[in-house]
């Protein structure tokens, strides 16, 4: 195994054309006191030694990184594929790298991700609360170095931190209302361990639905799970086991929804007249599985540029007048009505 060869610094450059190390560092930084020539000297000679300039220690003179950080549950998604594309768009047209990070859902690795962001110097953070995140006290130490901090799809209220979402409460509800009045009696609801704000919305939406229709909520039919692919086949095959099983799921997500669908197919379970679906996201797989998947739709790409013009909108302190008059923004979504849940009369 070689060695591996010594950093290249501005002294090695310096002795290897016989200036100093001052005119050394200004020509790198294109400081107009150094002449043309030596500035093209300086170049070529930096470039065929290997120089690597100290982007650290640059940050830290000007106190800025101009790097974003952007946390996110999972990156398995085609909604979250779409947000980080709108996000890097904007940023990338402002002058920003972008550092993306996933938690895979798991309140230490995003509590770890967010230090590591915080001791890296970003400028600003974007984050997606991680399923298991009960509190955001992890994010104040950008909110106390006035790091601007945007969530976004599964928000922390915090007067100083705007959130962008949908209004899960009502596109839950609205599903909900769809699968009641396509007959069903029995609709079980298969949701998140722990209830984070947007497992909690549409839970509430759900349950909100139920009672308006004089549906009584059946606690036999809450599935709590991590909402994975095993979890849609583990809900399977709970579905499977129960005496009286339901005549309809809706599914927190979409991809665990699909597994449950597959798993249930797997055993002669007829979608939709045995039981109809129906999950949230609008991701790919909904409209492959057989029967499509009806689910829930709202725009990534769309979030993503949102969020990015406001935390560059805290970065520049203006007011693009996306925030008017509260600190949540929500962004429109949509049901998407497919075979999974048409019950044929």
């Amino acid at each position: 195994m070689s060695t591996p060869e010594k950093e290249i610094t501005i002294y090695d450059i310096a002795r290897a054309l016989n200036i100093s190390a001052a005119t050394v560092s200004r020509a790198l930084m294109d400081h107009p006191s150094v002449n043309i020539n030596t500035k093209k000297r300086v170049q070529e000679a930096a470039q065929e030694m290997g120089y690597r300039s100290n982007q650290m220690a640059s940050n830290l003179r000007k106190r800025k990184s101009n790097i974003i950080g952007i946390i996110v549950g999972n990156l398995n998604s085609s909604f979250m594929s779409n947000v980080i594309a709108g996000v890097e768009k904007e940023l990338s047209d402002a002058g920003y790298n972008l550092i993306i990070s996933q938690s895979l859902d798991n309140i230490n690795k995003e509590i770890n991700i967010a230090q590591a962001m915080y001791n890296n110097r970003v400028d600003g953070l974007l984050v997606s609360l991680a399923y298991e995140t009960e509190n955001a006290d992890h994010f104040e130490s950008f909110v106390k170095r006035g790091i601007p901090l945007v969530y976004f799809d599964r928000v922390w209220p915090h007067p100083q931190c705007p959130g962008i979402e949908i209004d899960n409460v009502k596109a839950a509800y609205d599903i909900t209302e769809h699968l009641v009045t396509q007959g069903c009696k029995r609709i079980a609801h298969v949701t998140a361990y722990r209830l984070s704000s947007v497992a909690a919305d549409r839970f509430a939406g759900f349950k909100k639905a139920l009672e308006d229709y004089q549906m009584t909520f059946d606690e036999n039919l809450l599935i709590q799970t991590d909402l994975t692919l095993q979890a849609g086949i583990d809900a399977a095959k709970q579905i499977l086991a129960m005496e009286n099983r339901p005549d309809a799921v809706f599914v927190t997500n979409d991809a665990c929804a699909v597994s449950c669908m597959q798993e249930l197919k797997r055993n002669g379970i007829r979608i939709p007249q045995d039981i109809a679906f129906a999950g949230f996201n609008n991701d790919t797989e909904a409209s492959i599985i057989e029967p499509n998947l009806t689910t829930v739709d709202y725009k990534g790409y769309q979030m993503g540029e949102v969020a990015a013009q406001i935390l560059l909108d805290r970065l520049n302190q203006t007011d693009n007048g996306l925030l008017k008059t509260s600190n949540k923004l929500i962004q429109p979504s949509e049901i998407i009505i497919r075979d999974s849940s048409l019950k044929r009369k």
